[in-house]
């Protein structure tokens, strides 16, 4: 077990506190729970890269870490009608049509290397500050502007990305894997 192991899997045991304090309305808290998971995020990448403590279910371990967080987090803001309910369905879609994907090609044994592409480090940096904000509210109050703005950046990050992954997955299945990262 690697340090950046260790810290992938603190983050996935900080999420059901996360959900807990959100299913209460403890924003501030859960803003607390959600900032100290995602200083896990930024540890386990530095220490993996400068440490040379890459893995293979790190590979794994670390995006499902992040969807498992984030889609949590989406489903529960727009529960509590902090978050559009479009832009929770958008989220919410593309990391299960992600999941199932990956999933559907190792099944037809389909080779799949798990890497972050460019536009989702974007999307998942976007949907990390939506969380963030969002959970922010009772301490800082944003401009409806700059929240709708908010969204539908992010929004329109998540179905690029989405899109992205599905020409990916495509390309894959009919065996071109140049640039063929999930």
């Amino acid at each position: 077990m690697t340090v950046p192991n260790l810290l992938t899997l603190i983050r996935i045991l900080l999420t059901p506190l996360l959900v807990w304090l959100l299913l209460g309305s403890r924003l501030t808290e859960a803003l607390l729970v959600f900032f100290l998971a995602g200083i896990t995020d930024g540890l386990d990448g530095f220490i993996a890269r400068v440490f040379h403590q890459k893995s293979r279910l790190g590979a794994y371990l670390d995006p499902l870490a992040d969807k498992i967080l984030l889609v949590s987090s989406f489903i529960l803001l727009g529960r509590l009608k902090l978050l559009p309910t479009s832009l929770v369905v958008i989220a919410v879609s593309r990391d299960a049509l992600i999941v199932i994907g990956v999933m559907t090609l190792m099944f037809f044994q389909v080779r799949v290397e798990i890497r972050p592409s460019w536009v989702s480090k974007f999307t998942t940096l976007s949907q990390i500050v939506t969380v963030l904000a969002t959970l922010a509210t009772p301490l800082l109050t944003l401009p409806i502007w700059a929240k709708q703005s908010l969204y539908v950046v992010t929004g329109l990050l998540t179905i690029t990305s989405g899109i992205h992954y599905i020409l990916i997955a495509f390309r894959l299945w009919e065996g071109d894997t140049s640039g063929g990262t999930a």
